[in-house]
């Protein structure tokens, strides 16, 4: 399997047109014979990548006092509790921040606070804060996100799955596309017969298809 998902990175990239930026490359994963209606079957899962992201991935943490000063030693930008409710009632605001960063992180006794004011923002992005108590250095739960992917199909037969950039080497796309495929195989109580098609693209490139072997 390694050398069919290989094999489609490698044409995925040739065929990506010239773009500005750095694209992302990426599964488009379809399955069968799976009840997503049942939130039991229903695929979340974060997943470290062994290459990394190949990206900037941003971080911020509701704290203050020790656990601010440690955040922002662990080039974590840091909000101030008071600054919740205010993003909570500037809605611009809120979403601009929420936008902005991959995942938060918050002080333990401050995440009442942000599911209050926050929730409805921050939730259906998925980006509620992960808790970190006094005895966790944020810098060290924030390295581990920086190569983290969140994997989700909803109640959605297809789904994305992002394993890198274009910038990053062949061999660490596969090293990371094989992590992602094989926890999402997890996930299938028939494995690989679960899946109708699995494709390979960049952002704005062509999907190219992978021979899923059984």
């Amino acid at each position: 399997m390694e050398n069919n998902i290989t094999a489609a990175i490698n044409e995925a990239l040739d065929k990506a047109p010239e773009r500005a930026f750095v694209e992302s490359i990426e599964f488009a994963f379809t399955i069968k014979d799976v009840d997503l209606k049942n939130p039991n079957n229903r695929i979340k899962e974060e997943i470290r990548l062994p290459s990394g992201r190949g990206k900037e991935i941003k971080v911020a943490m509701f704290a203050s006092g020790e656990a601010a000063e440690k955040a922002k030693a662990g080039g974590i930008d840091v909000f101030a509790p008071e600054q919740i409710e205010e993003m909570g009632t500037n809605k611009g605001m809120g979403k601009k921040v929420a936008n902005r960063y991959d995942f938060f992180l918050s002080e333990v006794p401050h995440m009442g606070l942000v599911g209050r004011w926050l929730g409805v923002i921050l939730g259906p992005r998925g980006k509620m804060p992960r808790p970190v108590p006094p005895v966790l250095d944020p810098a060290v739960v924030a390295t581990g996100l920086r190569s983290t992917v969140v994997v989700k199909s909803g109640d959605k037969m297809t789904f994305h799955a992002t394993f890198g950039t274009a910038n990053q080497s062949l061999d660490d796309l596969t090293a990371n596309a094989m992590e992602v495929y094989k926890r999402v195989l997890t996930r299938l109580e028939r494995g690989p017969n679960n899946i109708r098609s699995l494709y390979i693209k960049t952002t704005m490139g062509p999907s190219v298809k992978v021979e899923v072997a059984a």
